[in-house]
């Protein structure tokens, strides 16, 4: 790093959304660093520009007015990272906007991919779309098809992808500038346009910009120049938040250059992007500022902690949360995320933001310690900090001697001049003691009592394990060894942390930077210039097609290379780095890749983008698909200019052993530990300081534990080497503290599995859709832990599980996994496959516990493509059967027994074998692997606590379960009005729309928290596949448990210990083993957990169906399910579309829909009015119109056309759906809920989807119509997860 001195002042500035961090160099190489308050009205306007004025002064020695414009004549560069954006996001104060967007789409941002954030809450809640009007634009692109039936001739047009397009309808620019008026006299000034197809057909947008700006709207935001990828969602997203973020941008800009003399015309100021680039103060814009303050910290950490090529892990920790990422000698971006609900399409760095700060909230409930996601926020703040707060991760830190208020700013009570308040602390930590000591002596009177030390140590062990999680999964999911990275800790909390997170990672250095405290900001100063140009393509990565993308990336260059030579960079400081974002054909995951080694005859001349792939696609998921076709779906130039780097000044060594500043008390594992305090700015290079210390920095405390060892860097940083520990004897007496670290250890286990069998599946189903579900049982089958939580999933495995066990009792061996998916031995439909691996201790001939995944298929034969039949009546036409099917015996892979049942569905008449047998032998193979690596995590797991201790755990954390579900089944009843004999009972019922009744009595005993869930007076079993096997009863009844807690509880046996449920044999959900099931699945499923609802009265109905949709022939097949409006609630309106219950599945993009299925998209918008009407208003349906572009067959399975989602307390019952075909030059059939249907080119599917139930009753309002929802913000205290990690588990309960 070159140390180049200047003779102005260079600043570099984190504007934060509590404290601003300034880094600056003077003239001369002296650096200043300075802490400010981001918002501190009675003192200054803006806390950057007041840093800059302060240094300035000091510096100079002269007088500088605050109330005068502060002179640059000094000031070299000014860098900065803002939370302006992010703050506005989150907080939805941005520029009032307006939507323009194809007429038939206005509420397609609203209903956006139709997944729910989280599966169990029943309030669905997700901020508000940012914009206040939509125009619906006519006009209308599609693509070409070969074949094609609607007679459009020729293509008229080829798009910027190459892609041929058609105009269906041209852009009615009469009826565009009316809206706009109606928009403009509304006072609206910003826009955001997104039009199908823009990615690669500009054209009409370009035009409906120009219309607005001559009308007189001051800012117009382009989805294909904001970002032209395919994908009109996340696209429209982005262009909705460059509209509303970017004039609060430029606003804040123009008032801060306001407070400078001669507006910055010798001074280069630049600001940080979300992709870790600098770009000038005029091109910084809304879509690409999200992350711009973290940025800064990730630039920091990799330029200043990489060495020697081993990998990093940021680990920032603040107030609300904690960002984590990743380094290995290039920056890691991703390219779609969600914030705030809100999909952005942009490179951003993939930093993952992780629920556990300092001001994370801390709990004990059931018997469990919990840490956030809550959190106290800057107001109240912690209890220590004067202002009635709550318990934190900083008070536990305060009650443990780690935090000393002495060296901490006095800047609290009612004057802000007093420290930290240590005895508040004391006493609330003393009352939640005596709490958890109550229960658990209530739980186990031998239990002994925890001291006040022992409890805040238990948080925070139960905080550190929190954070560990998604550490593993960050490097894990891309097939790396954590163990084998460096932890880089930076913000005001990482250092206190950092050795046991490190430790419990299995990593061996940590490595504290002198600025860790302000790294956001001293990043800034290491970054460089980048200007990132990207362009939609959509061609395959061939021979023929490497000159027209070989054209793209030159022109990206051309222009990359323009705009940083206009900024005054040469030749030889600009670096151009072209990037393909490359896919297998038929797959949708892309990995974005720069080339490998110089061009060649056979590639790119840019490098060797195929042999990148290759690698990456490898080391990600485990091998490669040979012979596949690999397109290129976007061709992108990062131009990087470098700036010069800020140096480092090497320390001088003392000669003298480093000063003790005081020795205090701190707790440690095992009681206090006398521990040695050191002040950073006293330390030199050659000093080495032995665990247990504290070094104080005037932005942070280090805790550097007992067997640990740092030593000062010749730079003045600090390294520490982590040591053993001690290790904590564990015994198989509960402890509530391990009670929660084994909690998140089992729920890793299950989650790693899930990584593994993501990584070596080769269908769409499982490693992109990722419909899965991985879990551990205990040696009596009994569920611990699974992940992801797929609702449909929850109880079903388990009953897998013990089947086998029964069935094959003494005839489980070492070696062997099971294969099963019938109903009658715990499956839920056929194309779900279970395997299931039994495990061995040394001389024991019975399994000490089982491993289990379960993943959905997309084709395992019967009487049609996908089988899902919409009329079958046996579960032979559903496709291949397994019961107790040994999948591997003796370690061997049964694959000649495996194809023989696979194929068996062909010997039925109108059946078929399996249709893609390749994906079922390649994901059955990754389905063994997943519980192989379960095997080896559980063992690990055993040789850490013995095996005795693991086991002893496993029935805690189910337990655990059980207490939290007594606790609400005693809240019910007391709630209902216990009677004399302590009882209470419940009743639901309703109807499946062919009559078939489902029937549910509940009895709770109030005294044992238990309850007897009956379903007798339920209908028989059908002559349809309507027939719910008993699994599908068990897991809606855990599902509708969860959601009634109300909380985080470990999902497992215990959930349904204190239930017991009672099935007619041979009913509806109870059926012969050959009945058909598959409309039980995916429909009956949705009426259990209706009637479970209305019997306990928590919410009125959703939608009760999932709306199964295929369509295909000979050459395509599809499936969707479709939203609808979810159930209001004692204090909420239900969302409107939206899926609810039992199913989360994200649907197709439109643009993307239309790009590989014969079929234009008409419609796909909210149908207002379908929610009851009531006190709270039902959600909406939605109206879903689709036209066919060749002659298909259509199939739909769906329900609640005849009975409608019921209202409670008095709400009105929603609007019930239909599924209409509308014949072209015909007429328009009612197809009823479950049909087949052939369809021609140019007929019409509409599909009207249910709304939801009111709640209380209407004669309640005065005006006798349902008040419209608040529009909703992100609360200041909520913790906003994002990145990759956040992502994946989001898809993973999209089902």
């Amino acid at each position: 790093m070159v140390d180049v001195v200047s003779e102005k002042f260079q600043f570099a500035i984190d504007r934060g959304g509590t404290f601003t961090d300034i880094y600056a160099k003077c003239p001369g190489g002296k650096t200043r660093v300075m802490k400010l308050l981001s918002v501190d009205p009675q003192n200054y306007p803006d806390a950057p520009r007041e840093g800059i004025r302060r240094i300035l002064e000091q510096e100079l020695g002269i007088s500088m007015p605050a109330s005068k414009p502060v002179d640059t004549s000094r000031i070299e560069y000014i860098r900065m990272g803002t939370t302006v954006a992010t703050n506005a996001l989150l907080e939805r104060q941005g520029e009032r906007m307006a939507l323009c967007i194809t007429q038939g789409f206005r509420d397609l941002l609203h209903i956006g991919n139709q997944q729910r954030p989280k599966i169990f809450d029943l309030k669905i809640e997700i901020p508000d779309v940012l914009y206040e009007e939509v125009v619906e634009v006519k006009e209308r692109v599609v693509l070409h098809q070969d074949k094609c039936k609607l007679g459009l001739g020729e293509p008229n047009i080829k798009g910027s992808t190459n892609e041929k397009l058609h105009i269906l309808e041209k852009l009615d620019e009469t009826k565009l500038r009316e809206d706009l008026q109606r928009v403009l006299s509304k006072g609206i000034k910003s826009l955001a346009v997104a039009l199908m197809h823009s990615y690669t057909y500009s054209d009409h947008e370009v035009r409906v910009g120009e219309i607005a700006k001559s009308m007189g709207l001051t800012h117009v935001s382009l989805s294909s120049e904001v970002m032209p990828m395919v994908k009109i969602v996340p696209r429209g997203f982005t262009a909705c938040v460059d509209a509303y973020l970017t004039p609060c941008i430029k606003q804040y800009l123009t008032t801060f250059q306001s407070g400078f003399d001669k507006g910055f015309k010798k001074v280069n100021v630049l600001f940080m992007q979300s992709d870790g680039g600098l770009t000038s103060l005029h091109s910084f814009n809304g879509s690409r500022a999200i992350l711009s303050g973290p940025a800064g910290g990730v630039v920091g950490y990799a330029m200043t902690s990489y060495e020697d090529k081993q990998p990093v892990i940021g680990f920032d920790m603040g107030g609300t949360s904690t960002d984590v990422s990743r380094y290995a000698g290039e920056y890691e971006h991703v390219f779609e995320t969600t914030t705030a609900g809100v999909t952005i399409q942009a490179p951003q760095l993939d930093i993952n933001t992780v629920a556990a700060g300092g001001g994370s909230r801390l709990f004990f409930r059931s018997g469990m310690f919990s840490v956030g996601p809550q959190s106290a926020g800057a107001h109240p703040g912690p209890a220590c900090y004067r202002k009635g707060g709550p318990l934190t991760v900083t008070d536990a830190n305060l009650c443990l001697g780690r935090l000393l208020p002495e060296y901490f700013p006095k800047i609290f009570g009612p004057d802000e001049n007093l420290p930290l308040d240590g005895s508040v602390t004391k006493e609330a930590f003393k009352t939640l003691t005596d709490e958890i000591n109550s229960f658990m002596k209530g739980e186990n009177p031998s239990h002994e009592v925890l001291s006040v030390e022992e409890v805040a140590m238990g948080f925070i062990s139960v905080a550190n394990e929190s954070m560990c999680r998604p550490i593993r999964a960050l490097t894990q999911a891309k097939g790396h060894d954590t163990s084998r990275h460096v932890l880089s800790c930076f913000g005001g909390a990482g250092g206190q942390h950092a050795c046991a997170i490190a430790r419990s990672l299995g990593m061996t250095k940590v490595y504290i930077h002198k600025y860790s405290g302000i790294l956001s900001a001293y990043g800034m100063a290491l970054a460089d210039v980048v200007e990132d140009l990207q362009e939609a393509c959509a061609c395959s990565y061939a021979e023929e097609n490497f000159t027209l993308i070989d054209a793209h990336i030159e022109s990206l260059m051309k222009r990359c290379e323009d705009k940083l030579l206009s900024q005054g960079f040469t030749q030889k400081q600009i670096y151009l780095e072209p990037y393909l974002n490359l896919r297998y054909d038929r797959t949708d995951c892309a990995l974005m890749c720069s080339p490998s080694g110089q061009g060649s005859r056979m590639g790119s001349k840019f490098g060797d983008f195929l042999a990148s792939f290759d690698n990456r696609y490898k080391t990600e998921f485990g091998f490669t698909i040979p012979n596949r076709k690999i397109m290129v779906d976007d061709v992108r130039v990062r131009g990087v200019g470098r700036s010069h780097m800020i140096g480092n000044v090497s320390g001088s060594r003392s000669g003298k052993p480093p000063r003790v500043e005081s020795v205090v008390d701190c707790y440690f594992d095992g009681g206090f530990k006398k521990t040695n305090v050191y002040l950073l700015s006293e330390l030199s290079r050659d000093h080495e300081l032995h665990g247990p210390a504290i070094i104080i920095d005037q932005n942070g405390t280090v805790l550097v534990e007992p067997n640990c060892m740092a030593r000062i860097t010749d730079k003045g940083d600090v390294i520490i080497t982590i040591g053993s520990g001690q290790v904590r004897k564990v015994g198989v007496e509960l402890d509530s503290i391990q009670l929660s670290i084994f909690s998140h250890r089992f729920m890793s286990i299950a989650e790693q599995m899930g990584r593994m069998l993501q990584r070596s599946s080769i269908s769409t189903n499982i490693k992109e859709r990722l419909d899965f579900s991985c879990a551990l049982f205990g040696p009596d089958g009994g569920l611990v832990s699974n992940a992801p939580h797929i609702p449909v999933h929850l109880g079903a495995m388990q009953e897998a599980v013990q089947y086998q066990m029964k069935q094959l009792r003494g005839n489980i061996k070492e070696g062997d996994c099971i294969l099963s998916n019938h109903p009658v031995a715990g499956g839920s439909h056929l194309p779900d496959l279970t395997v299931i691996t039994p495990v061995f201790s040394p001389g024991d001939p019975n399994p000490i516990f089982f491993l289990a995944n379960r993943g959905h298929h997309a084709d395992i034969g019967g009487t049609t493509p996908g089988s899902m039949p919409p009329h079958s009546t046996s579960i032979q036409e559903e496709g291949a059967v397994f019961k107790s099917f040994k999948l591997v015996k003796g370690g061997i892979l049964q694959e000649e027994a495996l194809i023989e049942a696979l194929n068996a569905p062909g010997k039925i008449p109108g059946s078929s074998g399996t249709r893609n047998l390749h994906d079922n032998l390649a994901d059955l193979r990754a389905q063994v692997a997943a519980n192989q690596k379960g095997i080896h995590l559980v063992n690990e797991l055993i040789s850490s606590y013995s095996l005795e201790v693991v086991q002893a755990y496993m029935a805690h954390i189910q337990h655990n379960a059980e207490v939290a579900v007594r606790d609400l089944l005693r809240d019910v009843a007391r709630s209902s009005g216990v009677t004399d004999q302590g009882l209470v009972s419940l009743r639901g019922e309703d109807k499946m729309d062919e009559g078939s009744v489902i029937k549910l009595k509940v009895d709770i005993n109030a005294k044992e928290g238990s309850a007897v869930f009956d379903f007798s007076g339920t209908s028989p079993m059908v002559f349809n596949n309507l027939n719910a096997p008993r699994a599908i009863t068990l897991s809606a009844a855990i599902y509708c448990l969860r959601c009634m807690v109300g909380y985080d509880v470990p999902l497992n046996q215990g959930c349904l210990n204190p239930v017991k449920i009672l099935i007619p044999k041979w009913s509806l959900l109870d059926p012969e083993e050959n009945a058909a099931v598959v409309g039980g699945n995916v429909l009956t499923s949705q009426r259990v957990v209706d009637v479970i609802m209305k019997a306990f009265g928590t919410c009125a109905a959703s939608q009760g169906c999932m709306n199964n949709v295929t369509f295909g022939d000979d050459d395509v097949g599809y499936y969707e399910t479709v939203a609808g409006g979810a159930g209001a609630g004692p204090t909420w309106h239900g969302r409107s579309g939206v899926h609810s219950h039992m199913t989360n599945t994200r649907i197709t993009d439109p643009e993307i829909l239309e790009r590989r299925y014969p079929v234009v998209l008409k419609r796909f918008e909210l149908n207002p009015g379908t929610g009851g009407r009531g006190k709270y208003r039902g959600g909406d349906g939605v109206i879903r119109e689709i036209l066919f572009r060749k002659d298909l067959l259509l199939s739909v399975l769906c329900e609640r056309r005849v009975f409608p989602p019921y209202g409670m307390n008095g709400g009105e019952p929603g609007a019930l759906g239909s599924n209409l075909l509308l014949r072209h030059k015909g007429p328009i059939v009612n197809m009823g809920g479950k049909n087949s249907v052939a369809v021609r080119a140019n007929d019409v599917f509409r599909l009207q989807t249910p709304g939801g139930g009111g709640f209380g009753s209407v004669a309640t309002l005065s005006d006798r119509t349902s008040p419209e929802p608040k529009r909703r913000k992100v609360a200041q205290d909520e913790f906003v997860p994002r990145g990759s990690v956040f992502e994946y588990s989001q898809q993973q309960e999209a089902h």
